[in-house]
């Protein structure tokens, strides 16, 4: 129902910036939260950071406190993930996601959203 698509991923070194894009469209009246994800082969995917839409409210795991923000633009219908300081342990598959009804107030897990984008690839080089 809601339709992600993903952008801004790519290689850099350690210390470098990136911002990753995710413009959602279709039935996104009813859209919650929007949340981030990353995932390496052979690991669960691991949350990153989510944001409410209307309030803006961000929530981030400890290890990119300080380092990545999360931010929406709703006339867009983007969210945006802006990552300082990378570091090689942050090369992962980073996912977009949309939680829509139902409803299950679990922010952190992924089990919360329905929605999801196709991942896009960020490699930190050291």
């Amino acid at each position: 129902q809601v339709q992600l698509v993903e952008s801004g991923g790519g290689s850099v070194q350690a210390g470098e910036s990136l911002r990753l894009s995710c413009a959602a469209s279709g039935r996104t009246a009813d859209v919650y939260a929007m949340g981030w994800f990353r995932q390496v082969p052979g690991k669960e995917r691991e949350f990153v950071a989510t944001i409410t839409w209307s309030g803006g409210i961000p929530y981030y795991t400890d290890s990119v406190k300080g380092r990545f923000a999360v931010s929406r633009d709703n006339a867009k219908n983007t969210v945006y993930l802006e990552m300082k300081s990378l570091k090689p342990e942050d090369t992962a598959v980073y996912f977009c996601a949309a939680d829509r009804p139902p409803y299950t107030w679990n922010l952190r897990s992924q089990m919360n959203y329905e929605d999801w984008g196709q991942g896009t690839q960020v490699t930190v080089s050291s």
